[in-house]
């Protein structure tokens, strides 16, 4: 048998008999590395340490100190253990398939009777029965007409439609945990005693149809979540915890900001105090947007057919788009993006070179189809409003002109509380208009703006828009998510189809560069982050009903309206709270919907012309004057933008 030579993360190289396992390497190395291996990484793959190695590679040897691929191995294997488990608790139950995902994996299973609460502890204890047996995981490469035949014996029909959409000729991958066998391309551990028993936890049973056509049928999808030890299944349990006290959708409800109907799916019913903050939010961008020199526009909500054939999106973009025909047999489309809207505005008159940079702002609301499955509260919608502008420059302003929206959008997010900012540079996908020469010139634009303002980022190949390469702004919140909201893209693409020129200082016509830009990216969504970032406690200038003014005794209810009218003239929100009630009633529901400042007025205060300030989250009180509270709180109410600017 040939030798073939690997070579190890050091730079060494050894020969070996072709055929070689990972568990052979590591143990010809050493005793010590060949108990604590539980993978190898060979020429970039992910390795099962029983696989033959039969060429020259370079090898890399994992132990559990090797925190992606243990995750990996652990997840993945927890899976199966999983499965094992419901059908020795329920014979009859068939299995799907069960992929490792963020945190976990799930499983999905055809079972008559839905899985209940108590049914998930039950699971978790035969699983660990299964951890403690430590029983050996073997693999073995089948071919496609034996696997298809040991399934149909074992009534596991979906498994055999697995394997009959994988090609003829190929060989199947079978591993066993002890003596239950799945269909699965590896890797695993070697036994099942190497996953941690006291470091998973079953989380919760959904509705899942069999590859996710809803014309199958609907399966149970068990979520689990495993983790290396107990403290980090612990830390993530208490991280869910936090994550679910601070849900938009819940705290929504408690401020009494918005709500969903099934009449418009993905689409935001606006209470009057979430309005008051959408507004707040538009009124903040729209006073960066006009000291940065933008110019604000508004484009159709409705536009034919032949004006997205143009832009290229109904034949790259159809699938996410909302299409109406109309009785003179037209086809249109509600707005998913607002450029095409932006091309017809730039084109309307000469532009000279004099002209340039020009930045078209809009407030758009757009359209786009997510499967009703993805829609998640403001985060996941299918109508929302974009901050979209587009900036036509000429090739020699085009790096200014990035690192001006860099820097904006850096100091917006330092406004809000976002200070840890991550740049995606996502590069030309598969599926793209314009030439080669066009995307390099784009792709280098951004990353000459990126280095020139030296910020740390993250190439993605392949994942940029249709028409251009962009950056994509990741913020990470209070608790440690990120949210991907800000966007920055290049398109030489665009003004070329839309003949779009101007005149240059030669006299003669070229197309400008144009810039795709969104800051808070979609505004529904930038609330809902906004919301769980603070846990509904937002800044006093942000919050949309700021003070309440709340009478102790109903002899002080005229010093309670005066008081709110002293606060409504200096622009505060304000309102007041007289009703026959117990102070301390009025206080609990009032911090329940996150008003950050209450004022309590009894008798006392009335004589004095005073408050008491009771502000959310702190237990004491503090008694001050009218006109001071007044000045206070007009301070606090001031935009971080507005404060710069006195």
């Amino acid at each position: 048998m040939a030798d073939i030579s690997l070579t190890f993360p050091d730079g060494n190289s050894r020969s070996f008999p072709a055929g070689v396992t990972a568990a052979e390497v590591a143990a010809s190395i050493s005793n010590s590395l060949a108990k604590k291996a539980i993978s190898a990484t060979v020429n970039d793959t992910h390795w099962d340490l029983q696989w033959p190695i039969e060429e020259d590679a370079a090898i890399a040897i994992h132990t559990m100190k090797d925190d992606e691929q243990a995750l990996e191995l652990i997840r993945h294997d927890l899976a199966h253990i999983m499965a094992r488990a419901v059908q020795e608790l329920w014979p009859e139950v068939q299995v799907t398939i069960g992929p490792v995902i963020q945190n976990g994996w799930y499983y999905d299973f055809d079972r008559k009777e839905p899985f209940t609460p108590e049914d998930l502890g039950v699971i978790e204890a035969k699983m660990k029965e299964i951890i403690n047996a430590r029983d050996p995981v073997r693999t073995e490469l089948w071919s496609r007409d034996d696997a298809i035949l040991h399934y149909k014996k074992s009534h596991e029909p979906y498994k055999v439609e697995l394997v009959e959409a994988i090609p003829e000729g190929e060989d199947i991958r079978m591993y066993w945990h002890g003596d239950w066998q799945d269909l699965c391309r590896g890797p695993h551990l070697q036994n099942t005693g190497q996953v941690p028993a006291d470091a998973f936890k079953l989380m919760s049973v959904a509705g899942a149809y069999w590859r996710g056509d809803s014309d199958r049928p609907m399966l149970q999808r068990i979520y689990g979540v495993g983790f290396k030890n107990r403290n980090d299944l612990k830390d993530h349990l208490l991280f869910l915890e936090e994550a679910e006290k601070r849900d938009h959708r819940r705290l929504g409800r408690e401020m009494n900001l918005f709500h969903f109907e099934e009449v418009a799916p993905g689409s935001v019913f606006w209470h009057p105090s979430g309005w008051r903050l959408f507004q707040t939010l538009i009124s903040y961008m729209r006073r960066r947007q006009e000291a940065a020199g933008y110019v604000e526009v508004n484009s159709p909500d409705i536009m034919d057919k032949a004006l997205w054939e143009l832009s290229g999106h109904w034949q790259n973009y159809r699938e996410n788009m909302f299409l109406a025909e109309t009785q003179d047999d037209r086809d249109y489309a509600l707005k998913p993006m607002n450029c095409p809207g932006h091309m017809m505005i730039y084109n309307q008159g000469i532009k000279s070179y004099r002209d340039l940079p020009l930045k078209i702002a809009e407030f758009g609301k757009v359209h786009r189809y997510e499967p009703s499955g993805a829609l998640h509260g403001l985060l996941r919608v299918r109508s929302f409003t974009q901050d979209d502008a587009h900036i036509y420059c000429t090739p020699e302003q085009l790096t200014e002109e990035c690192l001006k929206v860099n820097e904006l959008i850096l100091s917006i997010y330092s406004d809000f509380g976002f200070d840890d900012v991550h740049v995606k540079l996502s590069t030309r996908p598969e599926n793209r208009i314009g030439s080669d020469e066009s995307w390099d010139r784009s792709e280098e634009a951004l990353r000459t703006a990126l280095d020139q303002a030296e910020m740390n980022y993250t190439i993605f190949e392949g994942e940029g828009a249709f028409y251009g390469p962009k950056l994509e702004y990741v913020l990470r919140d209070a608790i440690g998510r990120d949210w991907q909201c800000g966007t920055l893209q290049v398109d030489y693409n665009l003004p070329e189809r839309f003949q779009t020129t101007y005149v240059a200082a030669n006299g003669e016509k070229k197309a400008p560069v144009m810039l795709h830009r969104a800051l808070f990216g979609s505004l529904e969504r930038f609330t809902g982050i906004l919301i769980e970032q603070h846990a509904g406690r937002l800044p006093f200038w942000l919050a949309p009903r700021q003070v309440v003014v709340a009478s102790i005794v109903s002899d002080a209810d005229d010093f309670v309206y005066e008081v709110v009218e002293s606060l409504k003239a200096k622009g505060i929100s304000a309102e007041a709270d007289t009703r026959n009630e117990k102070i301390n009633y009025k206080v609990r529901e009032h911090s329940l919907a996150k008003v950050p400042v209450i004022l309590a007025i009894g008798g006392r205060e009335v004589e004095n012309r005073t408050v008491t300030v009771r502000r959310l989250g702190e237990k004491q009180t503090q008694t001050v004057g009218l006109d001071e509270i007044v000045t206070q709180l007009a301070e606090e109410a001031t935009p971080p933008d507005l404060r710069r600017a006195t």
